[in-house]
């Protein structure tokens, strides 16, 4: 089978009759099963995705009308829930957890005539930058498998990236989506937030968490992101505003006012070959006639601090359900109540989880609420007035996606957690303001290693975004 272009031609060849929805899903398990020391998929659901390409290629002969994704095989983060299947999390914690519901986010790919084939491996409840931190393993970069593919949606990347499915689903919570995306060499969208429903998505940080897409093309992503957006009875953070027709809107027909910030470009930690080409990039859209500005922008220190502050705090409530009581894990030789939820949850978390747990405990406790949680709330808001000031006045804020390429797996430079945080310090303030940004596969490195561009855009502005996203990639 012929090498996957996007959706659109795939579609295409399958209303010709060159190969059928059984044959695509049957080549993506031969291909997951060849590249199995990427440890992508934690689970590949063989029968149900067999099954339900039978059901399309039916659907097919039958000349009924088709969804706007038919045919098309997804792999899906395991921090989101499929009906009838194991969600983990990539935890301990959760055991042999089997979801009673689908996400949302799943229906309505479902609705469209996707094709689910498996639930892929993550940093454990999404919290990391290097996809090390999963109970079960972690995953390799296809480019490199001594190299970590990012966090933490690192194997959602690598699926696209290696060709183990279409496209795939990500989190998306400080940059799980679009980190991975500049390592792997894919295309990540991080959607406004409540654009698309968080219902069936296992909370970290719930007003950061957004769901977002994988691909190979801005055109794919754009056709995920309408199937997928939209108002949701069962997540009333999800908004109300009608979904524009994404798919359709890909021409960017005017220039572009383009700021980057001068205090990330000049940031020590940022590598100065990247800086290098970053800069050249933007001096070439400069000629071709779009508005470039050097903005400054006086908060970038407080980013990191202000994001691990809050979404620690949210994540310290939202795993205090994960008990050893209800469901999941349970230590079985706890005597007494107290004892059950110690011991369960010290064996059930991973370290890197225990360790956000317990920062979000601190810092809103009692003695400690206002000197951490309440100011890092107050600098939340200065920096969603500064970042808002910026895109008032411009259409895109222009930044690399991440300081670096992608790292070796176990690089002790990142086995400390501080440089760790520190590798999103571009992608966090997507998430801290709730604005929508994307990665874009446009740079190789000397190494040998692939780094994206990330493009900011205000909130509900995923049309020109993708547009001028789409502009960028046929440049």
């Amino acid at each position: 089978m012929e090498t996957f272009i996007n959706i659109a031609h795939t579609q295409a060849d399958l209303k010709q009759e060159k190969y059928t929805c059984v044959d695509l899903v049957q080549h993506y398990m031969k291909q997951i099963k060849e590249r199995a020391s990427l440890n992508a998929f934690l689970e590949v659901y063989e029968a149900a995705a067999l099954v339900r390409a039978q059901t399309l290629d039916e659907k097919l002969a039958r000349g009924e009308s088709l969804g706007k994704l038919f045919g098309v095989v997804i792999g899906i983060k395991d921090v989101i829930c499929v009906k009838e299947h194991r969600v983990s999390a990539a935890s301990k914690i959760l055991g042999d957890f089997e979801s009673l519901f689908s996400a949302t986010a799943v229906e309505r790919l479902l609705a469209e005539d996707a094709i689910v084939i498996g639930r892929l491996n993550c940093d454990e409840f999404a919290m990391g930058s290097t996809n090390e931190n999963s109970a079960f393993g972690p995953t390799r970069n296809a480019y490199d498998e001594q190299k970590v593919p990012g966090g933490s949606s690192g194997a959602s990347a690598v699926a696209v990236q290696a060709g183990l499915c279409m496209a795939a689903l990500g989190s998306d919570t400080g940059g799980s989506v679009r980190q991975p995306a500049s390592f792997c060499d894919v295309i990540g969208v991080k959607p406004t937030y409540g654009r698309i429903s968080r219902h069936g998505l296992i909370a970290y940080a719930s007003s950061f968490d957004q769901i977002g897409p994988l691909t190979k093309s801005i055109a794919d992503a754009a056709l995920l992101l309408e199937v997928m957006a939209g108002k949701d009875d069962f997540d009333s953070t999800a908004l109300q505003e009608e979904v524009p027709a994404y798919s359709q809107q890909l021409h960017f027909g005017r220039k572009a006012k383009i700021a980057y910030v001068k205090e990330v470009m000049e940031h020590p930690g940022l590598d100065a070959e990247i800086r290098a080409n970053t800069m050249q990039f933007l001096e070439d859209l400069q000629e071709q006639g779009h508005e470039l500005t050097a903005v400054t922008f006086p908060y970038l220190s407080y980013l990191v601090p202000t994001y691990y502050i809050l979404t620690t705090a949210e994540a310290s409530s939202n795993l205090a359900r994960y008990d050893g009581v209800q469901y999941g894990y349970r230590d079985e030789e706890a005597q007494d109540m107290e004892m059950t939820y110690r011991a369960s949850r010290t064996a059930g978390f991973g370290a890197e989880v225990k360790r956000r747990i317990m920062l979000g405990t601190f810092v809103l406790s009692a003695g400690y609420y206002d000197a951490y949680y309440s100011k890092a709330q107050k600098a939340r808001r200065l920096i969603l007035e500064a970042t808002s000031a910026i895109l008032d006045a411009y259409d895109f804020i222009v930044t690399p996606t991440t300081p670096t390429t992608a790292f070796d797996l176990g690089d002790s430079k990142y086995q400390d957690p501080i440089a760790m945080y520190l590798a999103d310090i571009y992608t966090v303030q997507a998430n801290l303001v709730g604005m929508p940004a994307v990665s874009l596969p446009l740079f190789q490195h000397s190494n040998g290693m692939p780094y994206g561009l990330q493009l900011m855009a205000n909130r509900y502005e995923e049309a020109s975004l993708l547009a001028f996203a789409q502009h960028l990639m046929e440049k």
